[in-house]
């Protein structure tokens, strides 16, 4: 396990059995309203990043698609995450160096917001320029706070949170966070055979859930993108080139959805979209990083097969 501990980088930490540790997070909010002591100012603060993961990505659609690229700066992280010191900065194409923090690694910026910080060190981050710390590390915060409280500096056509939709969105986004996003997670890092068929099984049932909620439809809720899409999008354009494989999420393909393809590929050719979407950054990432975390014992579900489909006439 990589993480800090009172400060102290760990590449390979062990807990002993039966041991906690109480970990920590970043959990302030920036408020257009003066509730917060954080206010959205132009060229405040600051992404950390990873095109790799999907949780990043939403931060990154959020704040494209809200056209805040010269309100918030970014720096984009290697896909590498199986070096020893986690997420590292360069290396890769479409990658940034550390242009606030001159950090190396993304464990010393948490180390200069939180000295003695313990816990996992992730991505995204968004970092507080003026007060030199980090406001808040857990994407949905993030991306609800790009989506609502930068209107004044970006895209305020655009509401991916509307008043009058927040509740159908917020019980589609529990619904999607918790069976689908985090679902193949669930699925790939299954320790035993009995976990991963009752994961792939609640995994492929919510896939079936939202196929027949798109029937007719283009979005998830109304007729409008909405920040419930980001949220779902992020996981099915990763689904057929990482999860199938690299996950064992291989009972069906994404392309085996008629409903859910058509959607992903619509949301991806929406303007801004394809750019945040590197192919080659999420298969480095899941083919390397996490190999040593998933238990090749156990027996993949799929792919499912219809061998008794008539053959092809042989050419002659």
């Amino acid at each position: 396990m990589k993480l800090l501990l009172n400060g102290v980088w760990h590449c390979d930490f062990q807990l002993l059995e039966g041991e906690r540790i109480q970990t920590g997070s970043f959990r302030d909010v920036i408020s257009a309203d003066g509730s917060s002591r954080f206010q959205p100012e132009p060229d405040r603060y600051h992404l950390y990043v990873s095109f790799a993961c999907p949780f990043a990505h939403r931060t990154i659609l959020a704040r494209q698609l809200k056209r805040l690229e010269n309100v918030i700066s970014m720096s984009v992280l290697s896909p590498d995450w199986g070096d020893p010191n986690g997420w590292i900065f360069g290396n890769w194409d479409n990658t940034t160096p550390d242009t606030v923090n001159g950090c190396d690694y993304l464990h010393q910026v948490y180390i200069k917001a939180k000295p003695d910080f313990t816990g996992r060190v992730t991505v995204p981050v968004l970092w507080d320029k003026k007060t030199g710390t980090i406001v808040n590390n857990e994407s949905a915060d993030i991306l609800r706070m790009l989506a609502t409280e930068f209107d004044a500096f970006g895209n305020d056509m655009l509401e991916l949170y509307p008043k009058q939709l927040k509740a159908e969105i917020d019980q589609i986004n529990a619904f999607v966070s918790g069976r689908i996003n985090i679902g193949v997670y669930k699925v790939g890092f299954a320790s035993s055979q009995a976990d991963y068929d009752v994961a792939i099984e609640q995994l492929f049932d919510a896939l079936d859930t939202i196929e027949a909620r798109l029937t007719g439809k283009q979005y998830l809720v109304s007729d409008r993108l909405t920040e419930a899409d980001i949220r779902l999008f992020v996981t099915l354009v990763r689904f057929d080139v990482a999860y199938y494989g690299a996950l064992n999420c291989n009972l069906r393909h994404l392309t085996d959805y008629p409903n859910l393809w058509n959607y992903t590929r619509h949301i991806y050719h929406l303007p801004n979209v394809a750019q945040t979407v590197k192919f080659d950054h999420i298969k480095r990432h899941y083919y390397d990083t996490y190999e040593g975390m998933i238990n090749r014992r156990i027996v993949p579900k799929g792919p499912l097969l219809d061998w008794d489909a008539p053959s092809l006439q042989a050419c002659h």
